[in-house]
């Protein structure tokens, strides 16, 4: 009687745990509609940054969780139809074939899913930036409604790929944005002009190869920019126009000469400006009023070339700033600074070396400055006969003072105290903010460039046109009170 007792309470138990069972399966399988259970978004905005338009766009994303205690099924998930947004929710693409809608789409208690938004709009009516928005709608219980709303601003580029310029050709997109996919090429027998106001968005397979001339002159209302063509951000507070490496940057091969930069900013390149070897008796390369900034490779190379530079900023690279290899070449009011933040083992400010006879270097006025104690370098040739000819006059430099032998070289130079590593050279700028790459390189008040330039080779206006006063200031630029520092 004992074991049939027993048994008779087993199978009861048994009973009992099957009907849970069932009824917590039924519960986990049971999906709601009601409109009093809603959703929560990460964000209930998607923005993406100015995109040109047939362009696709990066790959964007938002969460949408479930804090309720029900498992939910969205009547319906839609999207618009004409904008050119692409939308997957948890992989469930959004697109013609399903009319942009999904009623298949459910979301479990405590759960979440992820959505993916791209964008590759239409091209607008007009050429200034466009509004192009869109709602991501997620309909519940009795047509409620939620939304994450898309929008982007769309601009109408034209855009040109492997581009050749056989003959003399003047570059004017009158305003609009051009982009260029695959680089441009300049023939030994034609010179390219580049209009003032002009900018040029080179992709990241995309350099300027010149075998001819390059003619790129702004003015201090309308400079050229030479630039990447990613228009998003890295992160939040990082543009990628402000990374470096995203195109290949000028070349000017050997059978180029008579080459010009005026208010040319070129910047977030591999190399900046590389200059091959060539006849030094002939001019190679004159820039005045330009930046080179931000480089994953060298700023300015030359070798065995006939330059000059004037109020230009060559700054913030992996290799040296501007290295030279022989040649004849002139800097003067110019600001090389070395503070390339992504990479401890960055170069020299100014590296120079006579592999090729260095006829002349000259450098007056100018300010070399960075992180390191020793921010120039010259490396004499082996052979003593070959001409290693350098000169630095009226500078303010961040290097130990020579010996007796090379004081001859240096002539009225300030020299930063090296001790003093609290601010290395950045007391001499308005910013230098490595955590959001954001440089400002106009000097600042407490700078030894200030007031110390020779009034009598100092260029009269400094890389903004400002124009220099009786007392000129060392570098590209001429301090200013209004920049606040």
């Amino acid at each position: 009687m004992k074991s049939v007792r027993n048994s008779g309470l087993i199978a009861a138990l048994l009973g009992m745990l099957t009907v849970m069972v069932t009824a917590a399966c039924a519960n986990d399988d049971d999906f709601v509609t009601s409109p009093a259970h809603r959703v929560a978004f990460s964000a209930d905005t998607i923005r993406f940054d100015t995109l040109f338009a047939n362009v696709p766009s990066m790959t964007q994303s938002v969460w949408v969780y479930n804090h309720s205690n029900e498992n939910i099924r969205f009547q319906n998930v839609s999207t618009g139809k004409t904008a050119g947004f692409r939308v997957n929710v948890d992989g469930i693409y959004l697109g013609a074939e399903n009319n942009y809608q999904s009623s298949d789409i459910e979301l479990r208690k405590g759960d979440s899913l992820r959505v993916f938004v791209e964008l590759t709009a239409p091209r607008a009516s007009s050429d200034s930036p466009t509004l192009t928005e869109d709602d991501l709608v997620f309909t519940l219980g009795e047509g409620v409604e939620q939304k994450i709303h898309l929008n982007a601003y769309t601009w109408n580029a034209l855009m040109a790929r492997n581009m050749v310029v056989s003959h003399d050709t003047t570059l004017d997109s009158q305003g609009r944005p051009l982009v260029i996919y695959g680089g441009i090429r300049v023939d030994s027998a034609a010179t390219l002009k580049i209009a003032a106001g002009q900018t040029l968005y080179f992709h990241g397979d995309a350099g300027l190869d010149v075998y001819g001339t390059l003619i790129a002159q702004g003015n201090d209302h309308q400079p050229i920019t030479l630039r990447g063509d990613r228009l998003d951000r890295m992160f939040d507070y990082l543009p990628y126009d402000r990374v470096p490496g995203q195109w290949k940057g000028v070349h000017l091969h050997t059978s180029s000469y008579g080459n010009q930069l005026s208010y040319t900013d070129i910047h977030s390149t591999f190399d900046g400006v590389v200059v091959d070897s060539s006849d030094v008796n002939k001019q190679k390369l004159t820039a005045s009023q330009t930046t080179i900034h931000n480089c994953q490779g060298t700023g300015l190379k030359t070798t065995n070339s006939n330059i000059v530079l004037s109020n230009t900023q060559i700054t913030n690279t992996l290799g040296d700033c501007v290295e030279v290899d022989g040649g004849a070449v002139e800097i003067n009011n110019s600001t090389l600074a070395q503070f390339y933040p992504f990479d401890g083992n960055r170069g020299y400010a100014l590296h120079f070396s006579a592999n090729h006879p260095l006829t002349k270097l000259n450098v007056t006025n100018s300010l070399i400055t960075g992180y390191a104690d020793d921010l120039i370098s010259g490396e004499r040739p082996e052979n003593k006969e070959q001409p290693f000819n350098f000169n630095f006059e009226d500078c303010v430099l961040r290097t130990p003072k020579p010996t007796t032998a090379d004081s001859v070289y240096f002539k009225n130079i300030i020299y930063e105290d090296v001790k003093d590593t609290t601010k290395y050279g950045e007391k001499n700028f308005v910013k230098i903010d490595a955590d959001k790459q954001y440089y400002d390189f106009h000097l600042s008040k407490n700078s030894a460039a200030v007031d110390k330039a020779n009034a009598k080779t100092a260029r009269p206006v400094d890389r903004d046109g400002v124009k220099r006063d009786e007392l000129p200031d060392i570098g590209a630029y001429e301090y200013r009170k209004e920049n606040g520092r």
